[in-house]
């Protein structure tokens, strides 16, 4: 009887015909292949806790030298705010700003550090969620939103150096020179009239781009796990 079924087809799985129950190791590697491995959640863990580091340091350094200026002048960029290296160096910024025209830099005039916060604090605490929940999706999707934000973030801080380095008001400007504008460099050093400006990332910045490859690093060994158990279940 057995036979016969099995010769006309017949043999039901799910109530339909020719169709068998898949093999446990099967379902076994299939079950596999949607989790996350472990090493992939550590790193996303690791990466979600190194960007609480944005909350404690800059993420970038712009520094103004010049010959009247031998000791320099430096401008930290928070998450939330902006302020000068010591106490007195946004003031001074402020003031070399307004002979050539350009906007004073008010942090409570920056609708970017309102909202940054809000957006890193997000981005940890799916990070956190992603490596608990242990799902391929979920960490793809982490990911994802990472390198989404961080092209974002980096093009807004050039649009606003562009802003603040070419939008001048020549009205009250006391030096002028045609055709010069005053943009630092988003990265790397340039030199404007006689200061040389200097922009790096500070340590939060430096972090993040750390958290980052730790959790390109896990997608990249998840992927690769997932193709392993592939074919060890083929």
């Amino acid at each position: 009887m057995h036979q016969a079924l099995l010769a006309n087809g017949d043999g039901l799985v799910g109530g339909r015909a020719g169709v068998f129950p898949p093999r446990p190791d099967s379902v076994a590697a299939a079950l596999r292949n949607r989790k996350v491995p472990w090493l992939s959640r550590i790193l996303v863990a690791i990466s979600s806790l190194l960007l609480i580091g944005l909350f404690v340091f800059p993420l970038w350094h712009v520094r103004l030298t010049a010959p009247q200026y031998p000791e320099g002048l430096g401008m930290n960029i928070r998450i939330n705010t902006v302020e000068g290296a010591t106490e007195t160096d946004l003031d001074n910024i402020n003031g070399l700003n307004h002979y050539i025209g350009m906007k004073r830099i008010e942090p409570e005039a920056i609708p970017e550090l309102k909202l940054m916060p809000w957006i890193v604090g997000v981005l940890i605490l799916s990070g956190f969620g992603a490596a608990a929940i242990a799902r391929r999706k979920a960490l793809y999707f982490w990911q994802a939103g990472f390198l989404a934000l961080g092209i974002v973030g980096l093009i807004d801080f050039w649009r606003w150096e562009y802003d603040y380095g070419h939008n001048l008001d020549a009205a009250t400007a006391i030096i002028k020179i045609p055709g010069m504008s005053y943009q630092p460099p988003l990265i790397g050093t340039k030199q404007l009239l006689n200061f040389q400006a200097v922009s790096l990332p500070g340590v939060g910045g430096i972090l993040a781009g750390v958290a980052f490859l730790l959790g390109f690093v896990a997608v990249v060994h998840m992927m690769r796990n997932s193709r392993a158990s592939r074919a060890s279940a083929a």
